[in-house]
């Protein structure tokens, strides 16, 4: 019996936003057919009061002003609220894609919405599709096991409520309810490696395996089980500075997977290739020292211990000076300066005592360096001590490229869990 696309899109919806309890939630809505359909289902089961959607216009179109603004009018004809958030996207070299660029240019400023208007969470419009494509992406661009879990359905302040639900269901739904939509240009864009794959490879590949789709979703979440798996048993080494001659004792998946979660708990890049070569050196016989390049820093063993050493790209010449960025500043602590560490569980603190605390020697606090996020004034790193549990998932990009590479020269960062 053919499922009612209405109740079976409604469900789905329900069931995430019953599982995050109560809160003020921000729809994520582009104007496209999936943020629609998520859009006008958040509003019948959540209710009206609590939900805001959110549009970011990106720019990239000549008329996205206009598809803007007539998505925000259609919020409000709902009687809910709407923000329109409009950004610069450039693609930052190196391989950064303007597909990427735009990604996480909207990323940044959902993040920046959360804080604004307080929301709990931000649903956006993922669906089965999608996941798929996901996971075909990141097999063909060379991903371990974790990668292959695709996207999570929830991440921090992310929630995807339609990640299960088949686009055919969102289609009907959209008829259904006569929703109105707007296509994105990008969607059809074959410049764009999603298009390519989902208009040339993807049937191609269905011709082999008509049930396609439903591998690369079984694929998915078997990866999520095995990952959820080794990280438990990862989770214990997964600090640095690591102990070489203790996680070596573990089995390769151990290894890799615990260096990737220090290296993410420290807001590093990496790919395949450097969890490769690190671990090479983590099981290594003890001699002197040695290091390897990743994104932004240097991984350091020196006898048994595994260190982050920051690559002095920026030098700051006294504590007066400062960086600054749109959405951030980079400036040495101060007198009265408090944070909440993760480990607090959200109890703020002054720095001055969280440095004694862990023991941080007067002349290395001396000039620590910490992380302002300009929406709120929130401090949201702090060299020596790590990410505050105010950091949310859009600021790590600024932690990765700017305040690790902003410490003084030749320091070496030991972040906790957070």
């Amino acid at each position: 019996m053919p499922r009612d696309p209405v109740s079976t899109l409604r469900a789905a919806v329900k069931l995430a936003i019953d599982q995050l309890g109560p809160g003020l939630f921000g729809l994520a809505c582009s104007g496209g057919a999936d943020s629609m359909a998520l859009a006008d289902a958040a509003i019948d089961v959540a209710g009206r009061q609590n939900v805001v959607l959110l549009h970011v216009d990106h720019g990239l179109r000549d008329d996205s002003a206009r598809i803007a603004d007539e998505v925000s009018a259609w919020a409000k004809g709902q009687g809910i609220a709407a923000v329109v958030r409009r950004v610069a996207v450039r693609a930052a070299g190196g391989g950064t894609s303007i597909e990427a660029a735009a990604r996480d240019a909207r990323y940044r400023a959902f993040g920046q919405l959360r804080t604004e208007l307080g929301l709990s969470h931000i649903l956006v419009a993922h669906t089965a599709r999608d996941q798929a494509e996901t996971v075909l992406m990141r097999v063909l661009r060379g991903t371990g096991p974790a990668g292959l879990a695709g996207m999570a359905r929830v991440r921090d302040i992310v929630v995807r409520p339609l990640l299960d639900l088949p686009r055919d269901v969102v289609e009907d739904y959209v008829r259904a309810r006569g929703l109105p939509t707007w296509g994105d240009p990008m969607n059809s864009d074959t410049a764009f490696t999603r298009v390519r794959l989902r208009e040339h490879v993807m049937p191609l590949l269905r011709a082999e395996n008509p049930a396609l789709d439903d591998a690369l979703l079984r694929l998915a979440s078997s990866a999520a089980e095995w990952r959820d798996a080794i990280d438990a048993l990862a989770a214990p080494f997964a600090t640095f500075p690591i102990d070489c001659e203790d996680l070596a004792t573990q089995p390769a998946a151990i290894r890799k997977r615990a260096v990737a979660l220090a290296l993410e708990r420290a807001g590093l890049g990496y790919e395949a290739a450097h969890l490769d070569a690190i671990d090479e050196l983590v099981i290594a016989p003890t001699a002197g020292e040695r290091s390897i390049d990743v994104p932004g820093a240097q991984l350091v063993r020196s006898y048994e211990t595994l260190a982050v050493k920051i690559r002095s790209d920026l030098n700051f010449s006294g504590p007066e000076e400062m960086r600054s960025d749109l959405n951030y500043d980079v400036r040495v602590w101060k007198p009265g300066d408090r944070m909440k560490p993760a480990r607090l569980k959200g109890r703020s603190r002054k720095l001055s005592d969280l440095y004694i605390d862990a023991k941080v020697p007067r002349s290395a606090r001396a000039n620590a360096r910490v992380v302002i996020r300009r929406a709120d004034g929130v401090i949201i790193w702090a060299e020596h001590l790590g990410n505050s549990i105010d950091a949310c998932p859009n600021d790590s990009e600024f932690l990765r490229t700017i305040s690790f590479a902003s410490q003084p020269k030749g320091s070496m960062l030991s972040n906790g869990r957070g």
